[in-house]
């Protein structure tokens, strides 16, 4: 047989293998959270901070030791730009709001008589400023602290001859118009609350509550006058001559209010010669506590100029003899000593709800310039 006729053996079909399956993918590994690095971030700033502070107190202990002199006694204070007008003089703004005080107002051991003193030196010292605008928005305070800041205002305008110009808020009675006394001009709105010129002293009896529970104090004291103003007292205890006495504290304080009222208004009125108002001749029968409207104050002569801030800026570059000023002000610096020592001192300090108005913490004993209708 011929093998050539014959067709040729068809080859079998190869299958292609399917291609290899990849693996799965790993599951992505979980991030990680950076919180924690950033709050050890956190940590070793604040104690980079706290070591620069122990350090800086250090060196200041050891130049107190040395006897080098140093700066860091009085209030720290930066002067802060209120309205630049583009020029080189300077008025100074210092504010009196709320309760005329001598506690402590900062860590540093100042109270606001202290900060007031240095605010008025340091601008007796600047040869740019001009003058002092005093912004007072106060019931008045304390006697002692209210005098202290009258008597560094009118020595501030002795010594520097630089004018204080009063510019009065809604509120500027006894103790806030005690200060404004001895400035050369007195700006008040027409609707200011001023004058209540007088004394007053407060205390609590608490001896008819005592005896309704029961109680029954015990007093043992080292002579007949030692226990005056004490709440636990019978009322029927107390004595003429112990009202005598009290009484007469309180007219030769009164006394001290009217004379610095006459003074400072004496001495404006020879400063600012046919400009300024004087005081009416009857105007002591109106410092007898109550309080006058800005419009009754100017008529009486208690205050020299109806208007508002504005209006004392400009009359402060009047009697500073300049065209314009920058505003300026003088705050105190806090630095994060301060706010450190907020947690390393918990002692006497409590939480305090922001009811938007300030009430005054008055002490048994203590004398006040201070508006009646704001005791209670």
């Amino acid at each position: 047989m011929d093998t050539t006729s014959l067709p040729p053996q068809l080859e079998s079909p190869v299958t292609p293998s399917p291609p290899p399956v990849p693996p799965p993918a790993p599951p992505p590994r979980p991030r990680k959270s950076r919180g924690w690095m950033i709050f050890a971030l956190v940590l070793l700033v604040l104690l980079g901070l706290s070591v620069l502070m122990n350090v800086s107190q250090m060196f200041e202990s050891l130049f107190r030791v040395q006897g080098v002199r140093t700066q860091f006694a009085g209030p720290r204070l930066d002067e802060v730009l209120l309205e630049n007008n583009h020029s080189a003089n300077k008025i100074v703004v210092v504010p009196v709001d709320g309760l005329i005080s001598s506690q402590m107002v900062d860590r540093g051991g100042n109270s606001r008589v202290d900060i007031i003193k240095a605010q008025l030196k340091r601008a007796s010292r600047d040869s740019k400023v001009k003058a002092v605008l005093l912004k007072v928005d106060s019931p008045g305070g304390e006697v002692l602290a209210s005098d202290e800041i009258a008597k560094a205002l009118a020595e501030f305008q002795q010594k520097s001859g630089k004018p204080v110009i009063v510019s009065m808020g809604g509120l500027a009675a006894s103790g806030g118009y005690y200060i404004s006394a001895p400035c050369q001009w007195i700006v008040a709105n027409e609707l200011t609350i001023t004058g209540s010129i007088g004394v007053i002293m407060s205390a609590w009896n608490y001896r008819g509550l005592m005896n309704k529970v029961g109680l029954q104090p015990n007093v043992y004291k080292s002579g007949r006058y030692k226990d005056m103003l004490s709440g636990s007292r019978d009322p029927e205890q107390i004595t003429p001559e112990e009202r005598a006495m009290v009484q007469a504290l309180i007219d030769q304080t009164y006394a001290r209010f009217k004379d610095v009222v006459a003074e400072g208004r004496k001495s404006a009125a020879e400063l600012n010669e046919a400009e300024g108002r004087t005081l009416v001749s009857d105007w002591s029968e109106y410092a007898d506590g109550r309080v006058l409207s800005g419009k009754e104050a100017y008529d009486l002569g208690f205050v020299d100029e109806l208007g508002n801030f504005d209006v004392a800026v400009k009359r402060a570059k009047t009697l500073a003899d300049i065209r314009n000023a920058n505003l300026i002000e003088y705050r105190q610096r806090y630095d994060f000593g301060d706010l450190f020592g907020i947690f390393g001192d918990s002692q006497g300090r409590a939480l305090k709800v922001d009811l938007g108005i300030e009430i005054p913490k008055l002490e048994t004993g203590r004398l006040y310039f201070l508006s009646p209708e704001y005791l209670h």
